[in-house]
Order: structure tokens, then C-alpha cells, then sequence
């Protein structure tokens, strides 16, 4: 078993992907950086914290692109969010048969924030135009920062998100949270609240994510294969009215649960049994809970 949540980006795409099929495009020999780091007098990356090329995963032509975690928390700046974009414009422009996102990431980099929240804007757009296109959009969420602020909107825009229980996915991050709204609307130092909050269980159980697989880059990998196919036998609707009917999921989602605190009421509320124990299943154990829960709701 291969940790996903400790590889980086890199060995996150040599253990995805057919094995040397990933083709990368502007690498680190390129030394294409962020021009605003140096500004500060801050350390630069060689590709700016994002890999971005094209591979096989089982045989199939895709895209990819790989936040490498480790630099800067994966935040988003100029180049950084325009290789993804142009990663995603080249995959519709050469007819791919899908881009899989490798997505870790806080969100946009304060340091260049107006360059960097033009990039995640691209990037969503990008991402549309791709499903568009009839190119499936594969977001994959696993790593030690998750999919916060505008990235965690790029996940959603996708056709399908794999989660471990270990990723996280929200528009705003914990301290976010509470410098805004104080201790008392949330607690960042909770980690067992952020994690039911935020982690990829909740977000599972609340149709956020569409599967939930194990700590492990083979499990991503199976999950990443099942999702693309699924997508490609049956395309998802990308029309005015679909994206109406999922504004009215998150209005019924508020008046359902908006007075809750927790989201082991919201789990109670659901009717899955037990709870309380859900944070402490393993994760074989808890896509049976699940999948028992919704066969009785049906």
C-alpha cells in the first residue's frame, strides 16, 4: 500500500498512470516562474508548483495535472493557473478522452492574489469548456491541504470527485472561518471537527464527492479508471437547467440542515445508524454503511 496523502505530485502521477505515459509539458527544465515571488523575495518553483502534461491511465488518452503540495500549500498564482488552463485548452483542442485533476491545494496565493483569482476564474472556465467538449473532467482529492477557496469550485465543476476519508474539500479553510466569524462559528484547533466538517466521509455521505477509496495511490488509480469510464458511457448534462436543479439541491441542503452544528446531526438527520461511530469506521466499513443506508432509502 502506497500513501497517496504522502506522495507528492510527481509520484502521485508515476502511481496513477500507465506506467511512463505521463508526457509532462513545461517542467521544471523550462524554468517558467512566477514573476511576483521574486518581488517579495520569495522562493520560486521551477514549475511553479503544478505538473501538467498528457498520459494513459488503463489505456486511455488523458490530460493531467499534479498541485504539488509541498510548495506554497499548492496555492494558485499566475502561471500556476495558467499552465492548468492551457492544460485544459490543449486537451479539448487534441480531442482527449479525459483530464484527471490531482487537486492539493489552500486555494489562491495571497501573494499575488488578483493574478491568482483570474487564474482559478480561467481554470473554471476552462474546465466547462472541456465537459463542453464532451471531455470528461476527473477531480481527485487526497492530499494533506485538500481543495479549498477557488479550487474546491474547480473540483465541483467537475463531472465526478474521488476522495479519501484523509481529503478535505470546502470553499473556506478552517482558520478562514474562524478569523471571519470567530472561535465560536468554528474552531480550526477542533481537527476532529474539521475533518467530519470537511473531510472526505461528509462529503461522501452529502453527494459532494461521488466515490471515497482508501489512503492509497492504487485505490485512486482504480477509482480515477471507474470514474472516466462511467463518465464516458454516460455523459453528464451540462446545460442552464442541470446547473439550476443543483442550486436547488444546496437550498434544500440549508433549509434541511442549516441549524445544525455538527455534522454528526446532519449524518443522525440522514438517517444513517450510529452516528457518532462514523468517524472511527474504516473505510471498507463505511462504504457498506453507506451503500446499506441509501438501499433503505430507496
Amino acid at each position: 500500500m502506497s500513501s497517496y496523502l504522502e506522495a507528492n505530485a510527481r509520484q502521485r502521477l508515476r502511481g496513477l498512470f500507465d506506467a511512463g505515459s505521463f508526457e509532462e509539458f513545461l517542467g521544471p527544465s523550462a524554468r517558467v516562474v512566477s514573476p511576483h515571488l521574486a518581488q517579495l523575495n520569495l522562493p520560486v518553483a521551477f514549475d511553479d508548483g503544478v505538473a501538467v502534461g498528457r498520459a494513459r491511465l488503463d489505456g486511455v488518452a488523458v490530460f493531467a495535472a499534479a498541485q504539488e503540495g509541498g510548495f506554497m500549500g499548492g496555492a494558485v498564482g499566475e502561471v500556476h493557473g495558467a499552465k492548468l488552463t492551457g492544460m485544459l485548452r490543449r486537451a479539448v483542442a487534441e480531442g482527449a478522452q479525459a483530464v484527471v485533476l490531482l487537486l492539493d491545494t489552500g486555494g489562491v496565493r495571497l501573494h499575488e492574489a488578483n493574478a491568482g483569482l483570474i487564474g482559478v476564474a480561467e481554470v473554471m472556465r476552462a474546465v466547462l469548456d472541456a465537459r463542453a467538449a464532451g471531455i470528461p473532467v476527473i477531480a481527485l482529492v487526497g492530499g494533506s491541504n485538500g481543495a479549498f477557496g477557488g479550487m474546491g469550485i474547480v473540483a465541483r465543476c467537475a463531472n465526478a470527485v474521488v476522495m479519501s476519508e484523509e481529503g478535505r474539500l470546502a470553499m473556506s479553510g478552517p482558520e478562514v472561518i474562524e478569523t471571519a466569524g470567530g472561535v465560536e462559528e468554528f474552531d480550526a484547533r477542533d481537527r476532529a471537527l474539521v475533518w467530519r466538517t470537511c473531510g472526505g466521509k461528509h462529503r461522501y455521505l452529502l453527494g459532494d464527492c461521488q466515490a471515497i477509496v482508501a489512503d492509497d495511490v492504487a485505490a485512486f488509480r482504480a477509482a480515477a479508471i471507474a470514474a472516466v469510464g462511467a463518465a464516458r458511457a454516460q455523459p453528464a448534462e451540462l446545460t442552464l437547467e442541470a446547473l439550476e436543479r443543483e442550486q436547488g439541491l444546496l437550498g434544500a441542503r440549508i433549509e434541511a440542515f442549516g441549524a445544525l452544528r455538527d455534522p454528526i446531526e446532519i449524518w443522525t438527520t440522514l438517517g444513517m445508524e450510529n452516528a457518532a461511530a462514523i468517524p472511527m469506521l474504516e473505510i471498507e466499513a463505511f462504504i457498506a454503511a453507506a451503500a446499506a443506508h441509501r438501499l433503505g432509502a430507496t
